[in-house]
């Protein structure tokens, strides 16, 4: 099910104090981009935001699990983007935080896979 306009505008406002977003589609969900790099998606109206080995254990222990994509036929792979903690959507600051980590994973992966020219 592709992602409400409705939800969209909410997570743009929602994250305000995190800074400018914008929210592309694709797929059947969207991406959430900041300075050009995506550090969270959106599925089925649900926020997942970009993880690492150490952001994931904070996620985990809010009850929290990887989004799993399960292509037809195939085994469910589970990606590197969490579920946002549901008492994050009522903290607009705290949701900032988390946020603002999930960037800096997602820019700090996006650095590493450029190739280096020389």
């Amino acid at each position: 099910m592709p992602v409400s306009a409705s939800y969209k505008k909410f997570l743009e406002d929602l994250l305000a104090s995190f800074g400018p977003v914008s929210i592309r589609n694709m797929f059947s969900g969207a991406g959430v981009y900041a300075d050009g790099v995506i550090f969270a998606i959106l599925v089925n109206d649900t926020l997942y935001l970009k993880a690492d080995e150490v952001s994931a254990r904070d996620f985990a222990a809010e009850g929290k699990g990887p989004y799993t994509h399960r292509p037809k036929g195939r085994a469910p792979v589970a990606m590197s983007y969490w579920e946002v903690p549901e008492r994050l959507l009522d903290d607009p600051e705290e949701l900032a935080d988390w946020a603002r980590r999930a960037h800096a994973i997602a820019v700090a992966l996006a650095a590493k896979a450029k190739p280096k020219r020389g």
